[in-house]
């Protein structure tokens, strides 16, 4: 029984370093672990070059056969232990770190006090990960982004992005004072995914909707580190309102284009489906609910 949780954890990651630092042992007993199993059932189970392990067709048809039995045999576990007084297990939660940063971190200091069997594991991705097969309890997005067949809880209001850059950026380059005129300014840009396109920047006014492509000498797939370009006096960021306001408040960030800044929808914690939500869960979830005028 190990060793097969030890295959499946091997085929999901496709690495034997990844899979076994989730096991807590290393890549040599791993791969002894793999080989010993390997010579039990007789057929090779994964597929190994130099850099890549993949299932072979045996490994990939007992992948898909035996893995949502043990993934159910946890489920049963996790609910006799919902028979304690206190909730108790790990929640794991994919977002980006702004959502992090600005939605999880106020809120987890008192729900882990308040819960001290519960953990929480947070997943920075910007990509739009699969929660159902990289085995997340939520994910947290923007509401317009969320899939409908998935349960959506909103976390917060509504929010802008605001353009923003340092005083001593705008003494040596104008205002803009339209969104094309973005072409002639240095902007730090931001790339969701390794294989996504860069982001376009969106504006609206009065019905009318752009998508500005910007050029600059900073790229990351940090909305913080953006951010910190900015502040740092690279060039021109778009970030969240939220995150720009204390700076701009202080007068070390000044926000242009205001006027053409449009509104989005939200973050919402998502999830597949309300039939395997453990206590732990169903307390995390009333924890992160916003509460204010939706």
């Amino acid at each position: 029984m190990n060793d097969i949780q030890a295959f499946i954890a091997v085929a999901r990651e496709k690495s034997f370093t990844k899979a076994a630092a989730g096991l807590g042992v290393s890549p040599s007993a791993l791969s002894h672990t793999i080989r010993n199993l390997e010579e039990r059932v007789g057929v090779p189970l994964l597929a190994r070059t130099t850099r890549n392990v993949a299932p072979t067709e045996a490994g990939e048809r007992l992948l898909k056969s035996v893995a949502p039995l043990f993934e159910q045999i946890n489920h049963e576990i996790e609910r006799i232990g919902e028979l304690r007084n206190t909730p108790a297990g790990n929640i794991r939660i994919t977002c980006s770190d702004d959502a992090a940063e600005g939605l999880l971190r106020p809120m987890l200091p008192a729900f882990l006090e308040k819960y001290p069997d519960i953990s929480v594991e947070i997943s920075i991705d910007y990509g739009f990960t699969n929660i159902v097969s990289e085995r997340f309890d939520a994910g947290i997005r923007l509401g317009e982004s969320i899939s409908k067949d998935m349960i959506a809880v909103r976390m917060g209001p509504d929010w802008r992005l605001s353009v923003v850059g340092t005083p001593g950026y705008f003494n040596t380059h104008p205002l803009p004072v339209i969104p094309q005129d973005l072409a002639q300014h240095r902007c730090i840009n931001i790339r969701h995914s390794p294989a996504g396109s860069v982001y376009a920047w969106e504006f609206e006014k009065a019905g009318r909707k752009l998508n500005i492509r910007v050029n600059g000498p900073l790229l990351s797939n940090s909305i913080i580190h953006v951010l910190n370009g900015a502040l740092d006096g690279i060039g021109l960021a778009y970030v969240p309102e939220a995150m720009a306001k204390p700076h701009i408040e202080n007068g070390t960030l000044i926000e242009v284009l205001a006027d053409w800044s449009p509104t989005f929808e939200g973050f919402h914690l998502y999830y597949p489906n309300r039939r395997h939500t453990s206590s732990a869960f169903v307390a995390f979830v009333d924890a992160v609910r916003y509460r204010g005028k939706a």
